[in-house]
């Protein structure tokens, strides 16, 4: 039997000065996590026992799609330069270090590389064909800003799964597999959660869910509506416009050169002409830099956006393949002949199209232009002419202007039309739980994967991604269950589902009855612990309150009666429990077989 006494608890009455989010104030003070430096964390015992119970969930579920390896977190370099994300996807992100030697290492924040690379020794045939392998294990990333406790560190414990399939379609078949056991997972989890349309970032790839939950402690934005199924987060989101009429020509239709004195926001000159900023074009200079066979290179982007839209970053990088800057004002003068403030899409030749890889292609010497769709159709808009205090009107792109391509850019906002039922979308923030990815042939092309197809002819196996974070599982059930004294978990994941605690040890009766009870519960199968401390009832129930255990039987006054008090965590409701059949009353309040 677990007895309190007997156990390391550390509860504090309060929490570390720097906690933000309740999941790090609470985790702290109920004696779950000690932080050993900015960003990594010891887990003690009651953290342990609950990180324990998710990782038997995860594992169970992964053990009816997968099959579960061990890999090494120390990686010789030389593997992520094969694939090729170091150093330009991974860069700082990725831990670095020399072993004794001087040979290049890392310390692994993911496996693709070290998954494929036990393929390419060991797939030789369609026949072995498909794969969904798993681990579960610390990964590491150098995080500049590590905080909100376990949602931001630099060591955490993930659940990584990779599959290899001979074609598109049983790619579809294990994505479709890892859906349905993330959705087990979570659901055994106690979590209320949501799946949402997905940028794969760093991953690559297509198609990306992620699994999200709502809270204020999120880092993410969730894009939702209440009104049906649509939900993605913000890199992916999407919305209906309301109609926005055009402003009618001026003189003979043409571009018209307008003097706009010292006006030089969006709002000013749409003030100053007396128009909307949607009848405006607001003209971004970025810079995409890439390193070519050891030489940098750098290729001019503008991007045009409806004057009161905002650039979404994420969008942006994944339509031109590479990471953007803002221009600097030499660059920006250089192609522009302007200062800032002025800008616009006239009197450039732009290049013809866009290749995702921007280096090389034949218009590599031309900058790229980029509108975004909500500027496809409109006419007669307002832009800068490239010239100090002048703006131009007329400006109707496809006509005066011939873009590179068109492409959503834009950052959704909240209250725009769902692009599904065309009622108003929601925004919140949220924790990604769990993330799986399309990777498609990105890393089979890149490190050699092949295998013999039933002709004998070589080809790429395509390959998915599906991560879990564990420490994202237990921060998002505390920030889900938690008020002013404490938090509580879902019974399948707390530490302990009950807590036995008499109100006092040195009344034979209670102290008899309530070992009794513990005995007989832990006999049934459920994880109890007896607080069998001499404290007053006051401290028992207020550390009870604290440290996440989703029932309390308190054991009082009432055994003469042959009955206890059954507290419900989540809900304040205190209940009376005979004491004989209090097996009996448990197993029915969690649904439980006798």
């Amino acid at each position: 039997m677990h007895r309190w006494s007997e156990l390391f608890i550390p509860t504090l009455r309060e929490a570390p000065a720097d906690a933000e989010v309740a999941s790090h104030k609470f985790l702290v003070r109920a004696g779950y996590i000690r932080q050993l430096a900015a960003g990594i964390y010891s887990y003690l015992l009651l953290g342990n026992r609950s990180f324990n119970k998710i990782m038997a969930i995860v594992r169970e579920e992964m053990d009816k799609i997968g099959q579960e390896f061990y890999l090494p977190a120390l990686h010789p370099l030389s593997l992520w330069e094969a694939s090729g994300r170091w150093p330009h996807v991974v860069g700082e992100n990725l831990f670095r270090l020399k072993d004794r030697k001087g040979a290049d290492m890392a310390l692994g924040m993911t496996e693709e590389e070290v998954m494929t690379s036990i393929a390419l020794k060991d797939l030789r045939s369609y026949k072995q064909l498909p794969q969904i392998w798993y681990q579960i294990a610390p990964k590491f990333r150098d995080e500049p800003r590590p905080r909100s406790g376990l949602l931001r560190v630099r060591q955490f414990m993930m659940k990584d799964s990779y599959s290899f399939d001979i074609d598109a379609a049983g790619l579809d078949v294990s994505y479709k597999k890892h859906y349905s056991a993330y959705c087990r997972i979570f659901d055994r989890c106690g979590l209320k959660y949501m799946v949402v349309e997905a940028d794969s970032g760093a991953m690559g790839g297509k198609e990306s869910h992620e699994f999200m939950v709502r809270t204020p402690a999120g880092e993410d934005q969730v894009v939702s509506c209440d009104g049906c199924d649509y939900a993605a987060n913000m890199e992916k989101a999407t919305s209906k416009l309301e109609p926005w009429g055009d402003l009618a020509p001026e003189g003979d239709g043409k571009p018209l050169l307008v003097h706009t004195p010292g006006q030089k926001t969006i709002e000013d000159v749409a003030k100053f002409l007396g128009v909307s900023p949607k009848n405006k074009i607001k003209t971004l200079a970025l810079m995409a830099d890439e390193v070519d066979e050891g030489k940098k290179k750098s290729r001019q982007i503008v991007v045009l956006m409806r004057g009161d839209h905002q650039l979404n970053e994420a969008k942006l990088n994944a339509t031109v393949g590479a990471a953007t800057r803002p221009m600097e004002e030499g660059e920006i003068k250089a192609l522009f002949n302007s200062p800032p403030g002025y800008l616009g899409p006239m009197g450039i030749e732009w290049a013809k199209e866009l290749h995702r890889l921007l280096f090389p292609h034949k218009d590599a010497d031309k900058p790229v232009l980029l509108v975004d769709k909500a500027l496809e159709g409109r006419a007669n808009l307002i832009a800068g002419a490239n010239k100090e205090d002048y703006h131009l009107k007329n400006l109707t792109p496809g006509k005066d202007f011939i873009p590179t391509a068109y492409a959503d850019l834009r950052s959704v906002t909240a209250g725009e039309a769902c692009p599904n039922c065309g009622k108003p979308l929601r925004i919140d923030t949220a924790v990604e739980i769990g993330h799986i990815f399309k990777l498609g042939y990105r890393y089979s092309e890149s490190m050699g994967l092949r295998v013999l197809d039933k002709t004998s002819m070589e080809m790429m196996p395509i390959m998915g991604c599906y991560g879990i974070g564990m420490e994202r599982i237990l921060t998002a059930a505390v920030e889900q269950g938690n008020d002013e004294n404490g938090f509580w978990l879902p019974p399948a994941i707390a530490p302990f589902e009950i807590v036995v605690s008499p109100v006092n040890m040195k009344d034979d009766a209670v102290r008899k009855a309530a070992e009794d009870i513990a005995k007989r519960l832990e006999a049934a199968g459920f994880d109890v612990i007896l607080d069998d401390r001499d404290e007053r009832p006051g401290v028992k129930f207020k550390d009870a309150d604290l440290v996440g255990i989703p029932f309390r039987i308190t054991v009082g006054k009432k055994v003469t009666e042959g009955t206890v008090e059954v507290a419900i965590r989540s809900t304040h409701e205190v209940r009376d429990a005979t004491i004989t059949r209090v097996v009996e009353y448990f197993q029915e309040l969690l649904g439980r077989a006798g």
